[in-house]
């Protein structure tokens, strides 16, 4: 794909991941990662062995042995055990992650609840992982901060390697996967940027270089939903991030290409069942989303 599209400036822009490290060293026994809304955890496994498990229901392995430095990503709360030789354990480098719009964050909607891969398949990791492990190896001024923003690096070339190999990540249909297509990318890219212009099928099939009919049936394919679908539901995300900041309605509906904040107001109820203030007054949906 042409290095001169950016697929991922945009979507961290509006929606952020921080990174916080709070462990590094030796893990022995039984270590619990509790679940916590709109939380996700990052983990680095430097040397050893050790057995990950998962409740019944989850969805993912209820056992994974790993024998090998592997990272492990678990986008959304999920609970986690690691189960690691009572001495001499494994050695782990983990940081939490809080995504912007938590669990209706576009990016953690579009990836699996957990990405498992061995250090030695991700390229462009070395350097980044190079420079964390050098830095939480000591105590010096500024250590916690910049492990944190070193992290995020790790993060943002995780996500590379994602868009560059979805397959192999297990990546189905969904956002990942049409940002792959270089085509696609094209189109999903104009509409990050410019979120408020008023797209239609053709000037999105244009930017993918592609006609409109063949361009449809492509971005469903990939995205799993209509060109003008995905659209609405990036505005709407964008509009949630924008009334969490205290942001007016009218304000926002300029914004993203509604023709009014009664239009907005309408869009908001279709999708979500309440007004942007009814939302916004419920702190359970606010937070949550």
């Amino acid at each position: 794909m042409s290095s001169s599209v950016d697929r991922l400036s945009a979507l961290l822009e509006q929606f952020r991941a921080r990174a916080r490290l709070f462990h590094t060293g030796p893990m022995c026994g039984l270590t619990r990662f509790a679940p916590e809304t709109g939380r996700g955890f990052l983990h680095v496994l430097r040397r050893g062995q050790m057995e990950v498990r998962h409740l019944p229901g989850s969805g993912l392995p209820r056992r994974l042995a790993l024998a090998e430095p592997t990272l492990l990503f678990y986008p959304r709360p999920v609970r986690h055990d690691f189960h690691n030789p009572p001495q001499d354990g494994s050695d782990f480098t983990c940081a939490t992650l809080d995504f912007d719009g938590g669990a209706r964050n576009p990016l953690v909607r579009a990836l699996p609840p957990l990405i498992a891969l061995p250090l030695a398949r991700v390229q462009g990791l070395e350097q980044a992982l190079a420079l964390l492990f050098a830095e939480t190896e000591s105590v010096r001024c500024g250590q916690r901060l910049l492990a944190d923003k070193l992290f995020e690096v790790v993060l943002i070339q995780l996500l590379r390697w994602l868009i560059d190999h979805p397959a192999e990540a297990g990546i189905q249909a969904g956002l990942m996967a049409g940002l792959a297509d270089p085509r696609l990318a094209r189109a999903l890219v104009a509409m990050h940027q410019a979120p408020g212009s008023p797209w239609s099928l053709a000037e999105l099939a244009s930017e993918a270089g592609m006609s409109r009919s063949a361009f449809a049936v492509a971005f469903k394919a990939a995205v799993g939903q209509p060109p003008a679908d995905y659209l609405a539901d990036w505005r709407l995300a964008l509009a949630q991030a924008r009334l969490r900041e205290g942001r007016p309605v009218k304000a926002i509906a300029a914004e993203l290409g509604y023709a009014n904040a009664s239009a907005l107001s309408r869009a908001f109820s279709r999708k979500l069942g309440a007004s942007p203030r009814a939302w916004l007054d419920n702190p359970a949906e606010a937070s949550e989303c």
